[in-house]
């Protein structure tokens, strides 16, 4: 069975150490050299640039949020195994992990790093589709000539050189399509490498939860569960015009993913008419403190997805879930286009204090829409905020100054603590 050392890149037969370089970090499957479709995830993003950029947090919990009363925006392995999980309240966060060191998140260095990761994806194919800062479907077919190696090879170089380059890890995940290489990079995490081939897709998915498909949230899990459908197994068992009937047009995708099958390209310059992220909580809440937490992890997340997509929205969409699954949406049309997380929260937040106090909630997201390139973000200022209009200035020129002269060019007062 052909297998990879993902240390020092030697290609051999199946074996449980490299011959090369004796280490166990190795990679194997019978189709490791025929599949070209990747999803690239770094692991504990914002956390991972902190432990690198402060050595002394590399051995203890970080958590990446707000006060005490926000909400946890990602959480360091050390973390994760305490207990501690994105959009968690930071109270209870610490309540888990009360040795924690918590950081205020900076969106400047992760967009600084991000670039970086995205410019060394260019090297390998132009064919690379993200999805936020910290990851993206990368699609190498063909490229083994130019390279001179698989795919395979290419992705374990890439994730390499993120360690050694710019001191941030992330997990690969190589399948036959986009549906099956995103589950696949979150099977091994974290530095992992793991493959879904064709031969054994189905064998694969029939046991899984339906909870694995990306885009079916909460309120999705909760109406195929009413319809008693729980694993990949109760998916097949239905025909494909019953799941159509039940779900609309999900339905006829479910009924495609079940068999996983997933005939969508990676594209570099796929379309988009919304960004947005939005949590469902476990339990209702109406807490002020709690939602305002969210909404400002929220707008960071859909701020991230912008900027890593060379966006901006002109409309920030607030969303709300009632206790009684009612919808409530409420939008705000800004003099011009953003993809700056202050003003998306400050907008965000101005629509939520408008309704007054009618949770508890089941549900909040927020969005931008009516979207432009990032080059047309952010130019008319806001009269009735002029502080708005300088941190998004000092945002794009310290972005712009570590572009060309290195991240450690500028640093502020906070990472000097």
């Amino acid at each position: 069975m052909p297998a990879l050392c993902r240390d020092c890149m030697t290609v051999f037969e199946d074996g449980s150490r490299c011959p090369g370089c004796g280490r166990p970090r190795i990679v194997r499957h019978a189709e490791l050299f025929d599949l070209s479709i990747a999803h690239m995830d770094c692991d504990a993003f914002y956390a991972s640039v902190e432990k690198r950029d402060t050595p002394e947090l590399a051995d203890k919990p970080v958590i990446i949020g707000g006060g005490r009363r926000g909400v946890v925006s990602t959480a360091c392995y050390v973390a994760r195994i305490r207990g501690v999980r994105s959009a968690m309240p930071m109270f209870k966060a610490l309540q888990l992990c009360p040795d924690a060191v918590v950081v205020k998140p900076r969106m400047e260095v992760y967009v600084q790093v991000s670039r970086a990761i995205r410019a060394m994806m260019e090297e390998l194919t132009p064919a690379i589709e993200p999805l936020s800062l910290d990851e993206a479907f990368i699609d190498l077919t063909g490229t083994a000539r130019l390279h001179g190696a698989p795919p395979a090879v290419m992705l374990a170089r890439l994730t390499r050189r993120m360690q050694d380059e710019l001191g941030v890890t992330g997990s690969i995940g190589l399948s036959h399509n986009k549906f099956l290489a995103k589950i696949a990079s979150d099977l091994d995490k974290p530095r992992g490498f793991a493959v879904i081939g064709k031969g054994e897709t189905e064998a694969f998915l029939r046991p899984k939860p339906v909870r694995l498909i990306w885009g079916v949230g909460a309120a999705g899990q909760e109406a195929l569960e009413r319809a008693g459908i729980r694993t990949f197994d109760d998916l097949r068992r239905w025909e494909r015009r019953d799941l159509a009937h039940r779900f609309g047009s999900m339905g006829d995708r479910l009924w495609h993913l079940a068999r996983g099958e997933d005939h969508r390209r990676v594209t570099r310059n796929a379309p988009v008419k919304s960004i947005s992220n939005e949590t469902t909580f476990h339990e209702d809440t109406g807490d002020a403190d709690i939602l305002d937490g969210h909404l400002w992890r929220l707008a960071e997340k859909v701020a991230d997805r912008a900027k890593a997509k060379g966006k901006a929205g002109r409309i920030v969409t607030l969303k709300l879930r009632r206790a009684d699954f009612r919808i409530v949406t409420r939008r705000a049309t800004l003099p011009d286009a953003t993809q700056i997380a202050d003003r998306i929260y400050r907008s965000a937040r101005a629509l939520f204090d408008q309704l007054g106090a009618p949770g508890p909630f089941r549900l909040i997201g927020v969005g931008i829409s009516e979207l432009v390139p990032a080059e047309q973000a952010d130019r008319a200022g806001d009269l009735l905020d002029p502080g708005a209009e300088a941190r998004a200035r000092a945002e794009r020129a310290t972005d712009a100054i570590r572009a060309r002269f290195g991240e450690n060019a500028i640093l502020k007062g906070r990472a000097l603590r």
